[in-house]
């Protein structure tokens, strides 16, 4: 198992990224690695991020300005070939739609919900830690 899990966190508020840092913490269950959780704030370095790799899961902010994690998840979905699992934090219930369209594998309601991003994020972590162990 890794000893280590890379997790890239987008959101251009430095609150929110916070936030979901302390929501999710070192680690998320006692069968996950330690998280390692790398915080950007522009959709550029998200890409840089995740063209460098080593990213098992990404959380991005559906609220972020200038560049909406919705729309950003759609471009990582469609450009990456076995894109990491995405968790897009959504302000509006309305919104569940635009996440089914990005193709995000999971959404969390934001303001931060401390006991739903930890569980969501835990879910998709061990889903792709699982097909990675047996690919």
């Amino acid at each position: 198992m890794k000893t280590t899990a890379r997790v890239l966190l987008y959101s251009d508020d430095r609150t929110t990224r916070e936030q979901v840092r302390l929501t999710l913490g070192r680690k998320l269950a006692a069968d996950l690695p330690e998280l390692d959780v790398l915080e950007v704030a522009t959709q550029p370095v998200v890409l840089q991020a995740m063209d460098a790799g080593g990213i098992d899961l990404v959380i991005l902010d559906g609220e972020a300005t200038p560049s909406g994690g919705i729309g950003l998840c759609h471009q990582l979905k469609n450009e990456i070939e076995d894109c990491p699992p995405v968790l897009l934090l959504v302000a509006r219930v309305a919104d569940a739609w635009l996440a089914t369209w990005s193709k995000a594998d999971a959404i969390t309601p934001y303001p931060v919900d401390p006991v739903r991003l930890p569980a969501a994020a835990a879910d998709l972590l061990r889903a792709r830690l699982a097909a990675e162990a047996t690919a």
